[in-house]
């Protein structure tokens, strides 16, 4: 069997680098959504951390809700 390629430390970072990515991709989808509806530059502003906000709870459920599933099928 082949096991992993990456050490804990790497996968560690790399879990933490697309958590990021996708609380980034919610917020400025938000913010441009804002901005093609024709907001203020205020309205987008909070639009744009009104989904950062968003992004951050959904990753993490949808983190705890995987780890339902890892821990499962970790053996």
């Amino acid at each position: 069997m082949v096991g992993s390629s990456m050490s804990d430390e790497e996968t560690r970072l790399a879990n933490n680098r697309i958590k990021i990515g996708f609380v980034l991709l919610v917020g400025v989808s938000a913010g441009l959504v804002a901005v093609q509806a024709g907001a203020t530059l205020v309205q987008s502003a909070i639009a744009l951390l009104a989904g950062l906000a968003v992004g951050g709870v959904l990753t993490w459920y949808l983190g705890r809700w995987a780890k339902e599933f890892t821990a499962v099928n970790r053996r």
